[in-house]
């Protein structure tokens, strides 16, 4: 239709969609001044809304002619500072400050601040002109504003009229750059920015960042040939050149000589690091007898501290006028704030701007690295509390105590065990499938270690799904054999070749290889977001503590937390080097299996959601992926609602004591279920329904302000929790679950024929590959059928096809309850008639049998 696709039409949809965002209001073409080239009216109503009392002394002091003179003074300082300047800074007037914005804080804890925050005033005006009395020729399509100060024009042109971005381009140029209007643009501040930072990151990271900025020939030049090539971009003004630590004092030497010109050094994060000469070719004389001595040499030669380095050249070359610094570090050291810090009121050096660990955090940029932080003592302490716990399957928790138990410092082969396992049983299932641990290790001859142990146990165990990569510098000499190791040598992928150094982080990210063994190396610096899990087994302390677990705290879709299992250190040291850096330390080591238990039965004695609810929400959630539609999310929130209504009808005081109940269960058991074998469906569906039910509950300004969007989350975590089923089942199927206390017995072996009889009937009817290890699923189906009255009751009533016919609808019950540990079979028993009528019967005569025997033998 005539007009659908038009200029104007454009306009009146981009206009609508700010609109529509909520904050921005439509302004007025004709209150906008173009000789002074800001919104008079806006700029005022933002003034005396968030100053009030500041703009009553100023009318007492200035009476009527108060607003023209802040008028001129506030185009004089964006004519001085520019627009950016003005708003983050204000203006002074006769020695009061005006603030011409309010920047958002960073937490909630203030109301004042936040009132404040909520009224900028952000406006979009069509056809603005920048010449009084223009014709159209001479106005702007879209003019954005804040507080009436402009921050940005828009030149819209629409391409189903034919047209493109360059005759916007060329309205641009063509307008005199001397209008008020396009007056306020920051000015050039420097002649040259260049970035200085560590070898290994200037190819990656760096590259893939700056350098894509802009394409043009000369605007970015990364030096990676000589002092020559730095020379050159500095004399010629290159705008923004990259180059490297080692590079930094000739910098410093070249900029003294360049007073004319203004140069800003912005250094990248500079960690302690191997990737020194010196370092290098100490390593490559180093050869340790022992492990023992192989940690302590390995300490002695780690500490190459390029920050130090960087730190004394500045030092030496002291202040220079036309030379500005910008440090980036999230583990500044003492020197580090004495050389580009400022002092405060108490003459202490401080950081110029603080973005805390905690913020970070609470605003989802990272992840909290704490919350699931465990050691050893108490993994161990977990799994030991499991061995009389009822709610706890006995024949895992007991296989799991018994390869804990005998754990020695120095026995590679037994953490080996303890890391694979883990890995496989509650990693690997983490961020779609795609997660990725990495193991610390204190030497190279350890990491060497490890290597040989964790490929030789992968191979005894037959694993295909566990593939692992070493890192360290130089060669390591084998006490053993003499032998001296590469990287690359101990590295081979698939196609059966040598995986390079350089190569190696890139071969990390595929899906061959799941654990990374790292001596000294990727623990600084290292952003790899699929890295789920560290294991600790190094001592470690201070800034390379916080440095090394914060290898985890990348974000990604589908992460949701990360876990630390920590051999070494103890977690005073721990919460002693994360204090400084992260305001509030989250460490704890009080997690008892029976405060869930008792956490659970609090929030469902509340009353304030139903079981009913609970249910119908769960099978919703837990349905496999063919029956899944496009309106299970709409029905999962509505099964969430009333017990939101409950909520709100509870008093305060009721309220933050079921809120409290409510997150204390969550974080709970996201911690317990990384080492304790629950296989509990009923703790498994409070969790799941309790962790969305709590995204749901009205916001509480007093807690953390910033939470991942409820239908995300819902997302990503349905689609772990369906993989993790099948997932979980093959972990099972190497460690085995068989109760040792039954091995050998003439019944267990009787069992074991049955259960092997409905694999091979299914395998060999419909073409299956079920496994042995797929016998669990059956043999769980049983043991949890058997703890139900009403099956036994009528078990011990009935003949054996009277028994069948009351068993349909309890058998899918139960399949249904099954589905995360084994989403084939369960798929196709609901899904597959034919199927159904093949393993139905089978199921219903083991149950059977099983119920009497029991009874027989008086259990």
């Amino acid at each position: 239709m005539p007009g659908k696709h038009d200029e104007k039409t454009l306009e009146d949809a981009v206009e609508a969609s700010l609109l529509g965002l909520g904050g921005w209001v439509k302004g007025d073409s004709k209150s906008f001044d173009p000789e002074r080239g800001l919104h008079r009216a806006d700029f005022f109503a933002f003034v005396e809304a968030t100053q009030p009392e500041l703009w009553a002394d100023l009318k007492k002091q200035h009476g009527a002619g108060l607003g023209d003179a802040v008028l001129d003074t506030l185009v004089k300082s964006l004519e001085t500072r520019g627009t950016l300047d003005v708003l983050r800074h204000g203006l002074k007037f006769f020695g009061k400050r005006i603030d011409c914005a309010a920047f958002r804080p960073a937490h909630g804890l203030n109301p004042e601040i936040l009132a404040k925050y909520a009224k900028n005033r952000l406006v979009v005006t069509r056809q603005a002109r920048f010449i009084a009395d223009a014709d159209a020729k001479d106005c702007v399509d879209l003019l954005l504003l804040l507080n009436g100060l402009p921050i940005a024009t828009v030149e819209l042109k629409n391409h189903l009229t034919g047209q493109s971005v360059q005759p916007a381009i060329q309205q641009y140029r063509a307008r005199d750059p001397r209008h008020r209007l396009f007056q306020f643009k920051d000015r050039k501040v420097f002649d040259s920015v260049v970035v200085i930072t560590d070898r290994r990151v200037l190819d990656q990271q760096l590259q893939d960042n700056i350098y894509q900025f802009e394409h043009k020939q000369g605007v970015v030049e990364k030096i990676n040939e000589d002092s020559e090539q730095l020379a050159k971009a500095l004399a010629s003004g290159t705008p923004i050149i990259i180059t490297t630590l080692q590079k930094f004092p000739f910098v410093t030497g070249k900029i003294a000589k360049l007073p004319r010109r203004k140069y800003a050094i912005i250094v990248d994060e500079a960690h302690s690091s191997q990737s020194g000469e010196g370092a290098q070719k100490m390593k490559e004389v180093l050869s340790a007898g022992s492990l023992q001595e192989a940690e302590r040499q390995d300490a002695e030669a780690e500490q190459v501290d390029e920050e130090d380095r960087l730190l004394k050249v500045m030092m030496s070359r002291g202040r220079q006028k036309n030379l500005s610094f910008f440090a980036f570090t999230a583990t500044p050291k003492a020197k580090t704030l004495e050389v580009f810090g400022h002092r405060d009121a108490e003459g202490k050096p401080r950081p110029f701007h603080l973005y805390s660990m905690r913020q970070a955090i609470e605003e989802g940029f990272i992840l909290d690295v704490l919350k699931s932080y465990t050691t050893y003592k108490a993994y161990y302490r977990l799994v030991k509390a499991t061995e009389d716990d009822p709610r706890v399957p006995k024949k895992e928790a007991t296989r799991q105590l018994a390869r804990f138990m005998s754990l020695h410092p120095h026995n590679v082969a037994q953490k080996t065990e303890v890391m694979v396992e883990h890995f496989r049983a509650k990693v690997r299932h983490k961020i779609g499938g795609k997660a990725k641990a990495m193991l610390v290790t204190s030497s190279r001859l350890h990491a060497l270690r490890y290597k040989q142990a964790f490929d030789r146990y992968i191979k005894e165990k037959g694993y295909k799904d566990v593939g692992v990569l070493v890192a360290f510098s130089g060669k390591v000499q084998d006490p053993e054999t003499g032998h001296r190791f590469s990287e690359p040598e101990m590295n081979v992928g698939k196609d059966g070749k040598r995986i390079s150094e350089a190569g190696l982080p890139a071969a990390f990210e595929t899906d061959d290889f799941q654990i990374l063994l790292a001596a000294n190396k990727y623990q600084t610096g290292f952003d790899q977001p699929l890295l789920h899990t560290m294991y600790v087994d190094k001592r470690l302390a201070g800034v390379q503590a916080v440095q090394t677990l914060s290898r985890l705290n990348r974000t990604c879709k589908g992460k949701e937390d990360t876990f630390v299992l920590d051999f070494v250190n103890d977690v005073e040291e721990i919460q002693r080097s994360f204090q400084p850096y992260y305001e509030q330390t989250t460490v704890s080591e009080t997690a008892d299996p029976q405060q869930l238990y008792d956490l659970a039965h609090k929030l469902e004695a509340a009353q304030v959601f139903w079981e009913s609810e609970k249910e119908a929400f769960c099978k919703v959630f837990f349905a496999p992926r063919d029956k899944q539609t496009v309106h299970d999310q709409a029905e999962m929130y509505r099964h969430l609602g009333p017990g939101v209504d409950r909520f709100k009808a509870l008093d305060e005081a009721k309220q933050d004591e079921f809120r409290n109940a409510l997150g204390a269960f969550v974080r709970l058991y996201a911690f317990l279920s990384q080492i304790m074998p629950f296989q509990d469906p009923d703790l498994e569906k409070l969790y799941t329904f309790c962790r969305y039910f709590e995204m749901k509950l009205p916001h509480d300004a007093t807690r953390s302000p910033l939470k991942l969007d409820g239908e995300v989350a819902l997302k990503y975590y349905r689609l772990d929790k369906i993989s993790e089923g099948a997932i979980q089942l093959r972990a099972a199927e190497s460690v085995g679950l068989r109760s040792p206390v039954e091995v050998g017995t003439r019944k267990v072996n009787e069992d074991e024929a049955k259960l092997s009889e409905i694999i091979e009937v299914l395998n060999e009817r419909f073409g299956t590959e079920f496994a042995k290890a797929d016998e669990l699923l059956f043999d769980q189906f049983i043991e949890a059928a058997k703890a139900d009255a009403e099956v036994v009751r009528r078990a011990m009533v009935n003949p054996l096809d009277n028994f069948a016919l009351a068993m349909g609808q309890k058998i899918e019950d139960l399949m249904i309850d099954r589905m995360d540990q084994n989403q084939d079979i369960v798929t196709r028993y609901l899904n597959d008639q034919e199927f159904r009528e093949t393993v139905f019967p089978l199921l219903v005569k083991k149950l059977y049998e099983a119920v009497r025997a029991d009874a027989g033998a008086g259990r």
